[in-house]
């Protein structure tokens, strides 16, 4: 489906299917599936995705779908060396993904666009952080949309030290355009990852946005973040133990496990969209989005 298929009768009853789902359950089956290294099961949901999919394999650092180890190790495969290199400018902010824009612009004070005749709050998206959410009210913001054929790491936009990091439940609708155009405040009401970063005096940030299938996220200093048992509200620690607090641009900082959202936000004044991006551009890691100011 795709977002001129939002008003059809198949649309309504997938997103109200999507209620009646029980989403943790079977993102969690999805999970154990995910990471299964039976040779037999493995290779047929390898298989299935490739025919279904398309992904493109040719920058991939294993381009042969069957030799990974698992589904998970597949659709999580590194990029051969040099694939993504991030734009060289230190005055520009690269994509952290491949993946297309869903929306882009300007938040109108702490209202970000979700799609059309839908729009939500700063505050609700990082669940009430009265003073993460003031360095971003009236600044900019970008929506990315992963598609199940995208490479799925995601990677810092500039170069930033790691300064606040926490969990948020929810739940686990779909991100897709039908979903994002039926669902009022979906990436506030799905559960999610935010990572505030700090360099020099500014500040930006990324969320991660879970979603139905997505059997988990991580981030290279927590490791996999979810599935999480109890889902509550959380602070990740700021541990550098297993990776620098310091990443620089373009240096991976997580992972989906299928397709999903991350949305970035920068603080009001200090950047200007690159001229043509709109909803539904194809963006990739490390391609310039903004010129800093």
């Amino acid at each position: 489906m795709n977002a001129a298929d939002t008003g059809s009768v198949g649309a309504r009853l997938f997103v109200a299917l999507q209620y009646a789902l029980p989403q943790h359950t079977l993102s969690q089956l999805v999970h154990r599936l995910a990471r299964s290294r039976v040779r037999a099961l493995k290779n047929a949901l390898i298989d299935n995705f490739v025919v279904r999919y398309r992904p493109d394999m040719s920058d991939a650092e294993q381009p042969e779908p069957r030799a990974y180890d698992s589904f998970n190790a597949f659709f999580t495969r590194a990029l051969r060396p040099g694939a993504r290199p991030a734009d060289a400018d230190p005055a520009t902010l690269a994509s952290p993904v491949d993946g297309a824009v869903s929306q882009i612009g300007r938040l109108d004070g702490s209202w970000l666009v979700q799609a059309k005749d839908h729009a939500y709050t700063l505050e609700s998206l990082l669940a009430g952080e009265e003073s993460w959410a003031a360095l971003f009210r009236g600044g900019a913001f970008a929506t990315l949309y992963l598609a199940p054929f995208n490479y799925h790491r995601v990677h810092m936009p500039l170069t930033g030290t790691l300064r606040a990091a926490w969990y948020v439940p929810g739940q686990l609708f779909s991100v897709n355009a039908v979903t994002a155009a039926s669902v009022p405040g979906l990436f506030a009401r799905n559960e999610r990852i935010v990572c505030v970063f700090e360099d020099g005096a500014l500040s930006f940030a990324l969320v991660l946005v879970g979603a139905l299938f997505v059997g988990s996220m991580s981030t290279v200093w927590h490791g996999e973040v979810t599935p999480r048992s109890p889902r509550q509200r959380s602070e990740l620690p700021l541990d550098g133990g297993q990776a620098p607090l310091l990443l620089s641009k373009g240096e991976e900082m997580g992972r989906f496990n299928m397709g999903s959202t991350v949305i970035l936000l920068l603080p009001p004044g200090r950047s200007e969209w690159a001229a043509g991006l709109a909803p539904g551009s194809v963006v990739r890691v490390g391609q310039s989005l903004a010129r800093l100011g």
